[in-house]
């Protein structure tokens, strides 16, 4: 032992006189890890009732920004530390065994990243497109890939997209695409476009001008929450398309093969479900030719290999090979027809044009185009968008509404969500719901945006955050109007006000005349099988309307008189019940309730079944006391989840395997403030987790014995993770204090898709452990 310090004091002082007389010019770069049995840096301690929500206004949703060397120090630090919480924090933690322990000498350079896959300022991860046939061939999947890959696989709906009935596709055109929805974990973008209308449409197509148009990863994940399908989009234009187009089309079939299994295999990597095909150029015979192997042989491979894979065809070419567009399925475009899944018209058809396609047998493949900002000599459109529906329904035909962000890029931003429900409810009567199939069905009504972030009631960040990956289930938004005078009247709307969890609640707002027992207003469309029993909870407060109560209506059906593959089998006259609350939550949940707060209360509900399928939930308002006059009512819905509690669920497991990489370092040149960007990685199962919670704790200095190490901070929200990645982008960390190690303590918290969440210590753990090359090892 004697030996053992006399030589690490001759190390340290011969090192220390080494960097006196030669003081590096710049920091130099070490990595590696250690996994450690025990780590001195304390593990995280449960806080409260809710261990995960950090102290109000200090959650750092990252949003995007200039990275710059130069910085000002308006951002709040996420290692600020209070010294009483910091206390309190020590006294209750303990050790972590086998955390491991990522050890770093700081330096100046920068670690490279893929210029494709990352913001170029800011490092944060983004998705994109490919603009030729080189960026296609070139395309191999990378570590730095997984951020890209959808995690949500299509949910079951009914009726299913494969039944023969008109459908209806949505495509998203707006400003060239790729904007803030580039950003996959999200930007802090204070009026985004969001689509939530998912249970009107069957398919949703991201489009732009760009040659391989690839789905933003959060659209994918939103859309198959709700069973939606989502495609992208190859598109070639004018003089330079048809160029590309003769490229891959004139030669050999070994060439056109390549180009369609590169497109398969970006379909079946990034898990979106197939192509819209837009040639809008002239072909050569030879090409037209190709063209439809080309199509042939692409629908077949992602038939193959991605369940439910589409490819459809826009009507521009004719077998000719001419630019002409036809407004219609006849002779001149049925050859491209009959070798794809469906064919989106173009949007100058009159009703001649659906007339005369009434009689096709594959009818409901024909996706008539309506454009929503009626450009040219259309019908409809903007806000009489119904009239084109109604025509194109009367003939049994599909629709495809383009670019419905009409509403967000031409009216007042302010007024986008009400000018957006206005939109979608003018065209319910012609777009039939699609219903739930699967449980869980948890929502918080999130809609993936806020003005602030919500976890359990208590504000989480004060600021705006956009991230469609984070969109929860969504209702529909119905207003029901006394009929003949008579009746109670309830709307159902977003609310962006307040939260339980999220950026947004459901608002429901109505009144109860005199004489009027209640009025119900519908949730949730559902076709599931009822298991044995069934957990229902409920988070809402009530305001201002103490004579109001509330209560959960379950519509259920015998399943022997439901036909699964019929669009009527919901119409089948079906039971209605009225669930009465337990007095106490059952266990798991129980363990996982948290406590009121600012007026929120919850419900449980235990229900018994069999032989049946649940058909819908609805909330119930009625009257404590009859009144003689008017009684209105204003109800906030926070959450509701629906289990099946035949064999209660688990808590998700803990993360494993924690790494990072892609460490970049960078210091303001006036403040000395230094910066880290690195990427946390782990491993998990991803099929019953509705994402990760990632938190940083530090920063502290770690003295050499016997100094005692000071208190550590509280935990600190960096963000979501929708994936087993994560990038930390320009956290604040103090400076190693002389002769010692400045430590950040990361930790991954998995959030199921119940909702339920593990205390801390089934938190995945990781440290990084960092110095300058200036200073010794202690």
């Amino acid at each position: 032992m004697v030996k053992c310090s006399v030589l690490t004091l001759f190390l340290f002082y011969n090192c220390f006189f080494f960097f006196l007389c030669f003081p590096p010019s710049n920091f130099i770069f070490t990595a590696f890890y250690l996994s450690l049995p025990r780590c001195p840096f304390p593990s995280f301690s449960p806080l409260s009732a809710h261990a995960h929500s950090a102290r109000r206004g200090e959650s750092a949703w990252w949003r995007r920004g200039s990275i710059q060397r130069k910085r000002n120090n308006g951002k709040r630090r996420a290692a600020e530390e209070l010294e009483e919480d910091g206390q309190r924090d020590a006294e209750s933690s303990t050790p972590l065994a086998n955390m491991k322990v990522y050890k770093e000498v700081i330096r100046d350079d920068i670690v490279p990243l893929s210029a494709r896959h990352h913001d170029r300022n800011t490092s944060e991860p983004i998705s994109f497109f490919l603009s030729n046939l080189e960026e296609l061939f070139s395309w191999k999947p990378t570590n730095q890939d997984a951020f890209n890959v959808a995690v949500v696989p299509v949910a079951k709906r009914h009726p299913p997209i494969e039944s023969q009935r008109p459908k209806t596709l949505v495509c998203h055109d707006m400003m060239g695409g790729y904007l803030d929805d580039r950003f996959i974990q999200g930007s802090g973008a204070q009026q985004p476009y969001v689509f939530y209308h998912w249970q009107h449409i069957d398919i949703f197509v991201y489009f732009s001008h760009h040659m391989f148009t690839l789905p933003p990863v959060c659209w994918t994940n939103a859309a198959h929450k709700h069973g939606v399908c989502v495609l992208g989009t190859f598109i070639t234009e004018w003089d330079n398309g048809a160029k590309m187009c003769e490229s891959f089309l004139a030669g050999e079939e070994s060439t056109y093969h390549a180009v369609a299994d590169q497109m398969v295999r970006l379909a079946e990597y990034y898990k979106f479900d197939g192509w819209l095909i837009n040639i809008e150029n002239v072909l050569s015979p030879v090409a037209v030719s190709n063209m439809l192997l080309f199509l042939t042989y692409l629908k077949e491979q992602l038939h193959k290999r991605i369940p439910g894979g589409m490819v459809l065809w826009y009507d521009s070419i004719i077998h000719e090979g001419e630019l002409k567009w036809q407004n219609e399925l006849n002779d001149k475009n049925r050859n491209f027809f009959d070798v794809c899944d469906g064919i989106f018209t173009n949007y100058n058809w009159t009703e001649e044009h659906l007339q005369r396609m009434t009689e096709e047998p594959r009818r409901t493949d024909i996706y008539v185009g309506v454009d929503i900002f009626a450009r040219g000599e259309v019908v409809g459109g903007k806000f009489d968008t119904v009239k084109s529906l109604e025509m194109i329904r009367q003939y049994g035909l599909s629709a495809a509404l383009f670019a419905p962000g009409w509403v967000y890029e031409c009216l007042e931003k302010e007024q986008f969500l009400q000018n957006q429900d206005k939109f979608w409810s003018l065209l319910e009567s012609q777009l039939p719901i699609h219903s739930l199939c699967l449980l869980p069905i948890c929502s918080s009504f999130c809609l993936g945006y806020g003005k602030k972030r919500y976890s359990f009631g208590e504000e989480e960040d004060s600021g705006p955050w956009f991230n469609l990956s984070a969109q929860e289930v969504q209702p529909i938004f119905s207003e029901v109007q006394p009929k003949d005078g008579k009746g109670g009247r309830v709307k159902s709307q977003i609310c962006q006000e307040v939260a339980w969890h999220g950026g947004s609640s459901l608002l429901i707002e109505g009144s109860l005349p005199s004489g009027i027992d209640g009025v119900t207003v519908r949730l949730f469309s559902l076709h599931v099988p009822a298991p044995p029993k069934l957990l229902l909870a409920l988070v809402y407060k009530m305001e201002n309307s103490s004579n109001v109560a509330v209560s959960l209506e379950l519509s259920t059906q015998d399943a022997k008189s439901c036909n699964v593959d019929s669009i009527n089998a919901l119409s089948v006259e079906s039971m209605v019940q009225t669930l009465q609350p337990l007095t106490e939550p059952p266990l798991p949940v129980a363990e996982t309730q948290q406590n009121h707060k600012h007026g929120w209360e919850q419900r449980y509900y235990e229900v018994h079944l069999s032989d049946c399928y649940i058909n819908s939930l609805s909330m119930r308002f009625s009257q404590l006391t009859p009144q003689e006059e008017e009684e209105t009512f204003t109800c906030r819905i926070g959450e509701i989840r629906v289990l099946d509690f035949s064999h209660p669920p688990s808590l998700p497991v803990q993360p494993t395997d924690l790494s990072l990489s892609h460490v970049r370092w960078l210091q303001n040149e006036e403040t000395n403030q230094l910066f880290v960007s690195l990427t946390l990685h782990w491993s998990h199962s991803m099929e019953n987790i509705r994402h990760f919670r990632v938190f940083c704790r530090g920063v502290t200095c770690r003295l050499p014995p016997p100094s005692r190490p000071p208190p550590p901070s509280r935990p600190h929200l960096l963000g979501l993770a929708h994936a087993c990645v994560y990038r930390v982008v320009d956290l604040e960390v103090p400076d190693p204090c002389p002769s010692s190690h400045g430590q950040i303590e990361f930790a991954v918290q998995p959030i199921s898709k119940e909702g339920f969440e593990p205390v801390p210590p089934l938190w995945g753990q990781l440290v990084l452990d960092y110095v300058k090359e200036t200073q010794t090892e202690v």
